[in-house]
């Protein structure tokens, strides 16, 4: 299998739960069509208005272990009580097919990614402050205190690994967070 990006781009933006990654990346789609994003395949359940083969692929633990053990993953991780996991399949037939991909994964994820793929963009997304992701994890009223607590934790811990990536970007104005992203892939 050829794991390296010979025909397309591949960016990989990151960052803690909570600061608005598929947000920004659904930004990114409204002003740049050549932008596509992988399906990470997941143990957790659907959010409202998720869909199953768009967002996600939505899979039972028993299930994603058995392509752990079948070898399908690019990278997997463990956040809170769920699973995420990139296919390799997808990340190769994109490349080859010569697309613009912007991976929206965890932390974990990212690095593991940047190992594989050395040459794609690491693009860190940072809240404007702590107290500020804390009232977006909040807002989603899709997770327990003790969650949200759980995710705040393991963000501090994320937020170290910043200067891991090529790139920061504050997500403190959606726009121009977007804009920012977007000149960084038109470079």
């Amino acid at each position: 299998m050829n794991e390296k990006n010979t025909a397309g781009r591949l960016f990989v933006l990151s960052g803690p739960s909570g600061c608005g990654k598929n947000t920004v990346y659904d930004g990114l789609c409204e002003i740049n069509p050549d932008v596509v994003q992988t399906v990470s395949m997941t143990t957790r359940a659907p959010r409202e208005n998720e869909i199953d083969g768009k967002d996600y692929y939505f899979v039972t633990k028993e299930e994603f272990f058995k392509r752990v053990d079948n070898g399908e993953f690019l990278e997997y991780v463990n956040y809170g009580e769920n699973y995420y996991g990139t296919l390799k399949c997808e990340i190769n037939r994109l490349l080859e097919a010569g697309k613009t991909i912007v991976m929206v994964i965890e932390v974990c994820g990212a690095l593991n990614i940047k190992r594989a793929f050395p040459d794609s963009t690491s693009i860190f997304l940072l809240p404007p402050s702590v107290e500020v992701l804390s009232e977006r994890l909040r807002s989603r009223g899709q997770n327990s205190e003790e969650d949200i607590n759980i995710r705040l934790s393991i963000a501090m811990d994320e937020m170290k690994q910043k200067d891991n990536y090529d790139y920061c970007v504050i997500n403190d104005d959606l726009k121009t967070c977007v804009d920012e992203i977007n000149a960084i892939i038109q470079k």
